[in-house]
């Protein structure tokens, strides 16, 4: 199941350079998964200060 970032983001970036497939951009005030791209590996939320990417 893939990852997607709730409205807690704060867009600080931390998720996106954590990716190994470059699932994660930068999107309208926050940050946004490719689902297609995820591979439910957790890194984002790892490093997440706001814990914004949770499990769909």
């Amino acid at each position: 199941m893939a990852y997607k970032i709730n409205d807690e983001c704060i867009a600080c970036g931390a998720c996106e350079s954590e990716c190994p497939v470059e699932a994660i951009s930068e999107g309208d005030g926050k940050y946004e998964i490719d689902a297609e791209k995820c591979i439910s590996c957790g890194a984002c939320a790892s490093v997440c200060p706001v814990s914004a990417p949770e499990e769909e």
